[in-house]
């Protein structure tokens, strides 16, 4: 497997302390007019991330931006198509649905400087505001010692960074989109009084970890629908895994709390299996929280977003 990591989007870096997540459908009023408006931003996108990078070279920007399946269908219909580019659609389990929210455009911004993601994402706009509609924006921030906002660390599993393209990136199986990725974008809302009402024990059996020490609880410890223990993807006999980044978010004020969960794949097939083995098997996560979102999308490598703004694809 041949990986340029020079030629990757974004999808290997961490969530970063202040994010913004955008999806967008587009108004598709005139083909040839949203296809221009794309190469538009293809070709300028590069620039307004390194000019960021120049101004503002501590606050470590990292930017992916990817279209849906049918996104993609309509903007290039003469093209080939990423081999694992679908249109997500539900998973209906026993209890629970991770619900299938059709968007065309999606854009993961971060940095460690708030302004910077604000920035970027209005002069992003200035190309293409007029011709899109936003679906859902959701600023995410970084809690306290990286932990999700139920409390608990996130992404220990996940693969370091110089693993990360091997679980991240797509390979020689696909080469005509080699040094892309598809990211699955999905937004729930928690029910914190319920949540905080549990014990700190019972909390644990839940996640199947430590809340504190973040320390994995022996199996017999785990509830049987613990969330480490359902999200898994173990097909083969062994653990698939995938850059997972669960980003909080929140309203106080009303009452909204939440976490934005974004898993960039080199196969998206575990991704969906690890959603399969969430609903399918009832997590226990999925009492307290809420999925509101679901959407796949393929992240072009930087030489594929060349040929768009070429007017290749």
């Amino acid at each position: 497997m041949t990986i340029n990591l020079r030629d990757v989007q974004d999808v290997y870096k961490d969530a970063g302390s202040d994010i913004i997540f955008a999806t967008l459908d587009l108004k598709r009023e005139d083909a040839a007019a949203d296809k221009a408006m794309i190469a538009d931003l293809a070709e300028h996108l590069p620039a307004f991330t390194n000019s960021m990078n120049i101004r503002y070279p501590d606050a470590k920007l990292a930017v992916a931006f990817g279209l849906s399946r049918k996104a993609w269908d309509y903007l290039f219909p003469a093209a080939p198509v990423p081999k694992e580019l679908e249109e997500f659609q539900p998973v209906v389990g026993p209890k629970y649905t991770a619900v299938a929210t059709p968007a065309d455009l999606f854009f993961h911004i971060r940095s460690q400087n708030s302004a910077v993601p604000f920035e970027l994402m209005s002069e992003i706009m200035t190309i293409i505001g007029d011709q899109t509609v936003t679906l859902d924006e959701t600023h995410g921030f970084r809690y306290f010692e990286g932990r999700a906002i139920i409390g608990f660390v996130d992404g220990t599993e996940n693969p370091s960074a110089l693993d990360t393209p091997e679980y991240a990136v797509i390979g020689d199986e696909d080469p005509t989109f080699e040094n892309g990725s598809y990211a699955f974008a999905q937004k729930y809302q928690h029910n914190m009084q319920a949540w905080n009402d549990l014990t700190t024990e019972d909390q644990e059996k839940a996640i199947g970890r430590k809340k504190f020490n973040d320390i994995e609880l022996a199996d017999e410890k785990k509830l049987p629908n613990a969330h480490n223990v359902v999200s898994q993807d173990n097909d083969g006999g062994f653990e698939h895994k995938i850059v997972r980044m669960n980003v909080p978010f929140s309203n106080p004020a009303k009452n909204e709390n939440g976490t934005y969960f974004i898993g960039y794949a080199r196969h998206w097939t575990g991704t969906k299996r690890m959603l399969q083995g969430m609903f399918d098997n009832s997590d226990r996560l999925l009492d307290f929280s809420t999925p509101e979102t679901g959407e796949l999308f393929f992240i072009p490598s930087k030489s594929v977003l060349g040929q768009i703004a070429d007017g290749e694809l």
